[in-house]
């Protein structure tokens, strides 16, 4: 597989200029307040999933315009005290599927909740979480989703979706407030970046290949969706780019990641086709708080696989049980990056 991208070396000495809209700040403080605003109930229902070292619970939590989101609650089984927490938002088109199949980080002693995606996956027993907006896109996907407003923008509604399931994972008894850490793989990257940005007091960030980076560029030079998805549009609809990308910038997770103080992990892989590693950088050289990043040169958008895993159990060990890790430099240098 060849580079898709910039080389490496170009990748670290990027600093590309984005276009911030003026009122991004206030504009999302006024989308959260909404939010709180519109009140509701989180709930907790055990769930047998065959599974006898984990301990498993239905959430719905309330989201965007206080509508359910829906995810599920891993905890180890036995375990005592407030825990450490991963909160996990998940890929493009993904659902939070099956409640069996995603327990790494309670076997591994940390509460885990994942949040479904609204509209996306497939229905499960517990049901998904639909996405209630009546505007649908004209190329199929979710980036083309309200694209003439930004509040009506799809991602408008799930940021807010991930903001409150990470607040109410925060708030859950299980739960130490202080040790909460979100995380994801491409969207669910994208989504970490900008919970991290949206909701001070977070432990960490682990953003793996992050998707939403630079979202101009990723339309320009990606060789597979979801960014085609807006070339797509703008294809069919030669005079809208303006208002587009005026749209996008403010769901753009590598402005909003200038906002976090959470330290970070990061995972780019540099033969990704899906989320050029040019995209990923910029949202690694904005990013607000102390940072580390592994860096995959031969890797598609698998990214790390379970290598990365390996390195992010690691990582989150000694960020909860190491707390000068908070104030660690940036890491982020050829020498870090490649092995003697």
């Amino acid at each position: 597989m060849p580079l898709t991208d910039l080389t490496l070396e170009q990748c670290l000495a990027l600093r590309p200029e984005l276009d911030e809209p003026a009122d991004l700040d206030a504009f999302w403080e006024q989308t959260l307040l909404a939010a709180r605003a519109a009140g509701g109930t989180t709930r907790h229902t055990r769930v047998d999933t065959g599974l006898t070292q984990v301990v498993t619970y239905d959430v719905a939590v309330p989201g965007f315009a206080g509508e359910p989101v829906r995810g599920w609650l891993h905890l180890p089984a036995g375990a005592d005290g407030p825990l450490g927490c991963v909160v996990e938002f998940l890929g493009y088109g993904r659902g939070r599927g099956l409640a069996h199949e995603q327990v790494l980080w309670a076997n591994a002693g940390y509460a885990h909740f994942i949040m479904d995606t609204r509209g996306q996956g497939w229905s499960t027993a517990g049901g998904d979480t639909p996405d209630t907006a009546t505007l649908n896109g004209e190329v199929p996907g979710f980036l083309t989703r309200g694209l003439a407003d930004p509040h009506d923008h799809y991602y408008r509604r799930v940021f807010t979706d991930a903001v409150r399931f990470t607040e109410a994972a925060r708030a859950h008894p299980a739960v130490d407030p202080a040790r909460v850490v979100v995380t994801g793989i491409s969207q669910g990257g994208g989504i970490s970046l900008a919970v991290a940005g949206l909701l001070p007091g977070l432990a960490g960030v682990m953003p793996d290949v992050p998707f939403l980076c630079d979202i101009r560029r990723g339309a320009l030079i990606a060789g597979a969706p979801p960014y085609t998805e807006i070339a797509e549009y703008l294809r069919l609809h030669r005079d809208r780019t303006g208002t587009v990308f005026t749209t996008l910038s403010y769901v753009d997770a590598a402005l909003l990641a200038a906002r976090a103080t959470a330290p970070s992990l990061f995972s780019i892989a540099m033969m990704d086709e899906v989320c050029p590693p040019s995209t990923c950088f910029a949202a690694y050289h904005r990013y607000g708080g102390p940072k580390d990043l592994r860096v995959y040169e031969f890797n598609g958008h698998e990214g790390g696989g379970g290598h990365h895993r390996r390195e992010q159990l690691a990582w989150v060990q000694r960020l909860f049980h190491t707390p000068h890790l908070a104030t660690a430099p940036d890491l982020a240098t050829l020498h870090d990056l490649r092995p003697a």
